[in-house]
């Protein structure tokens, strides 16, 4: 897959495409980058022509000074279609990913097929409730991971990580971080992918303001694109009750629990999250 940059808004956004047929946009989650859907790409290129790009903020795309906000990184899509002459495309997101695909979805409806959303929420807290206490807690946390990962890659890492996975699979990763799990990735994999290119202190602080934006409880009922929300019963960071909040709210959309699994699902169970959504798009 070959890098390209598009200039959209006022910033170069990275990117790259594979595969044939259909468009699908991945947009990745908070801290992450495009690299992070290591273990979607191949299925999913073998039926869509899979998009994946940097966020503002986030590995080779620019990092502009000042407030992110969730309309931002929707326009960014926006623009990303435009460069690439899409008008309308299915599209998936996890977590940070799946909130600016609600915000997405509610500014630019006509641009959309279907949606996934992966281990999302509908807001950082209920419709009244500060987020603001609860972000600057999560920011921080960012922040010391980042720090430390620097002088003990490994060990600060897996400390992370124990939140982001289900208990048995932490241990494997943890046992052998050279392994490839399904024969993609391995613990040293997404060490790199922090490390390099990784967010720093300015962009840690940029998307968790972009978090304080987004709030969608009152509006959800209004999308009336067809969404597959999955969800993994042992998520830590976005519950399971958060996913079903948004399928409560969510006229046309259909809820698949993944037992067993945490918030990075997309990495430990990438068989049934690809499987799940390749049946979803083309039915």
């Amino acid at each position: 897959m070959t890098e390209n940059f598009a200039n959209i808004n006022g910033i170069k956004i990275c990117y790259k495409t594979l595969g044939k047929g259909d468009p699908v946009i991945l947009v990745h989650g908070f801290g992450d980058r495009k690299e992070h859907w290591r273990a979607q790409i191949g299925d999913l290129s073998q039926h869509f022509n899979v998009i994946i790009f940097d966020n503002r903020g986030a590995g080779k795309s620019d990092r502009p000074d000042g407030v992110y906000t969730m309309e931002m990184f929707a326009d960014d899509i926006a623009g990303l279609m435009d460069w690439l002459k899409i008008k309308k495309t299915n599209i998936i997101g996890h977590s940070l990913g799946g909130m600016i695909l609600q915000n997405f979805a509610l500014k630019y409806p006509n641009r959309i097929n279907k949606i996934v959303l992966i281990n999302t929420s509908p807001g950082v807290t209920p419709p009244g409730v500060d987020p603001s206490q609860g972000i600057e807690m999560y920011k921080k946390k960012q922040i010391t991971m980042m720090q430390g990962i620097k002088n003990d890659p490994i060990n600060v890492f897996l400390d992370h990580a124990k939140t982001g996975y289900s208990r048995e699979f932490w241990k494997q990763m943890k046992n052998d971080p050279k392994k490839k799990f399904h024969g993609i990735w391995s613990v040293e994999d997404l060490i790199e992918e922090k490390l390099i290119n990784g967010p720093s202190e300015k962009d840690i602080i940029c998307q968790s303001e972009a978090l304080k934006s987004h709030n969608t409880y009152d509006r959800l009922n209004t999308i009336k694109s067809d969404v597959l929300i999955l969800c993994a019963d042992k998520d830590k960071t976005l519950p399971q009750s958060m996913s079903e909040k948004i399928h409560e709210l969510l006229p046309n959309s259909k809820l698949i629990v993944i037992e067993n699994a945490a918030h990075q699902s997309v990495l430990e169970y990438p068989k049934i999250v690809n499987q799940s959504i390749i049946e979803f798009l083309k039915s």
